[in-house]
């Protein structure tokens, strides 16, 4: 079980967080390439408006590629399987490396582009699939922690996309379409890896009918004296879907029987994107800046951020399946709206006392801290829980949805809010982070040691009353 999640996560999350890490490092040697490329082919200087605008199409056409993947993910996981899916999204990678590597030696910045795209539509794809494997080759007793393998190689991206992004390893002018391409090295790793590994056997037995792979499988997974018990529990399930096919996501809409769940996914994803996680990386280099750290030091303070992610995804996935889901996603966010409070006093008194920026700092890997232990990793958990079989993967194709949406609207919105209300804007996040919390101890019941049918009946009542 450990080892299939490595296996899954590898060419899943691993490839998203990897990716949004990465652009940073090469942005000015990016911009240069620009010039050049325009320069030869048109014999004259680029507009710096041009200039800004090429950079942000190659910098968020990433987000509209993982929208287009959360859209055709779930879809894919139906037809081809939850392995099948994971492995089909690899040749994507593929081809989206060779594009950004050749864009370089070819003069054609377009290629860069159009690899952004494709590597957005394989993070997409991976991060709507690989819970999906996950969610249903797990024990309901190890479930939370084996989810929990989807933030901590999300976070592992992040933080190997940072180190590799350094100018001593691949952030070096000479280097960087060496570092855009080098996402096929995690590809290829799922390629060799993965085929290992039997398909999902809920997906084999509820959607395939194919009773003896089901079996085959859950015994390489559970061994041959536990796999009974996994087996009753699915076939329970079947039972109860009774011949049901998978839904399409405008399908869940106009279910009275997940109205609850869809909206608790829907608020949960929006809570997760918009809780201001986004402005700390933004206000980072500013603060350590503030806190007497050089310029040229910066970058390797921002990996503390990185590790600091990961290692709150690590305790998270140790601490889920004892303290529960309820109690540390709604502590991460109180938690968060604590640290909103005292950044924005902090940063109101920056410049008053010379101790106040190492306030400034601590807040800021408290707040990703936060972020870790609850919001981080436990939003894509419960979306796996909240959902029986027919429809989890529309059930995440929405949640992708919603989520790109809200990393793109975000990343557009974010500069005016900043420079409308400055450090203010943490009170901002601060609302919204304590009306997550409220939603979700109102609305969410524990999940922790259940199988999805009592978690179904658990929001029974509250999707058609208590009679």
């Amino acid at each position: 079980l450990f080892l299939a999640v490595c296996a899954v996560g590898i060419g899943g999350t691993f490839q998203y967080g990897y990716n949004v890490s990465i652009i940073n490092a090469p942005t000015q040697h990016i911009h240069r390439f620009l010039n050049e490329t325009w320069t030869s082919r048109y014999h004259k200087e680029l507009n710096p408006d041009l200039l800004t605008f090429l950079w942000s199409v190659i910098a968020s056409i990433f987000s509209l590629g993982g929208l287009c993947g959360a859209l055709i993910g779930g879809s894919m996981a139906i037809r081809l399987g939850r392995k099948g899916a994971l492995l089909m999204n690899n040749v994507i990678a593929i081809v989206a490396s060779v594009l950004m590597g050749i864009s370089f030696p070819t003069g054609l910045f377009e290629l860069l582009i159009a690899g952004r795209f494709l590597i957005g539509i394989n993070s997409g794809i991976g991060i709507c699939v690989q819970p999906l494997y996950i969610g249903e080759v797990a024990p309901k007793h190890l479930r939370g922690g084996m989810a929990m393998g989807t933030s901590i190689f999300l976070t592992g991206g992040i933080l190997t996309g940072q180190i590799i992004g350094l100018r001593e390893l691949l952030g070096g002018e000479a280097y960087w379409p060496l570092l855009l391409s080098s996402s096929c090295f995690p590809a290829f790793a799922q390629l060799l890896f993965l085929p290992w590994f039997p398909e999902s056997p809920r997906y084999l037995l509820i959607d395939r009918g194919d009773e003896l792979s089901c079996a085959k499988a859950l015994k390489r997974f559970h061994g041959s004296s536990e796999f009974r018990r996994e087996m009753e529990d699915i076939q329970r399930e079947r039972f109860a879907l009774d011949g049901e096919k998978p839904k399409k996501p405008w399908q869940l809409f106009t279910d009275r029987g997940v109205r609850w769940q869809l909206i608790t996914v829907i608020v949960m994803t929006m809570g997760q994107q918009l809780s201001g996680i986004n402005a700390i990386y933004f206000y980072a280099t500013y603060i350590f800046e503030q806190a007497g750290i050089s310029a040229e030091k910066i970058p390797y303070v921002t990996l503390g951020t990185g590790a600091c992610e990961c290692l709150t995804a690590l305790t998270c996935g140790l601490l889920i399946d004892y303290v529960g889901r309820r109690y540390l996603i709604i502590g991460g966010y109180l938690l968060m709206t604590l640290w909103s409070v005292v950044l924005t006093l902090s940063l109101t008194y920056q410049e008053l006392y010379s101790w106040v920026p190492y306030v400034s700092m601590t807040c800021i890997f408290a707040f990703i801290l936060s972020f870790g232990l609850g919001p981080g990793g436990i939003t894509n958990t419960l979306t796996a829980e909240l959902f029986i079989q027919s429809s989890r993967p529309a059930a995440y194709m929405i949640g992708g949805t919603i989520s790109w949406i809200s990393f793109f609207t975000i990343g557009m919105l974010f500069p005016f809010i900043v420079n409308g209300l400055k450090q203010y804007c943490f009170l901002v996040f601060l609302l919204e982070c304590s009306l997550v919390a409220a939603f979700i101890f109102l609305v969410i019941p524990e999940t922790k040691n259940k199988s999805f049918l009592e978690i179904k009946k658990e929001f029974h009542k509250l999707n058609f009353g208590r009679n």
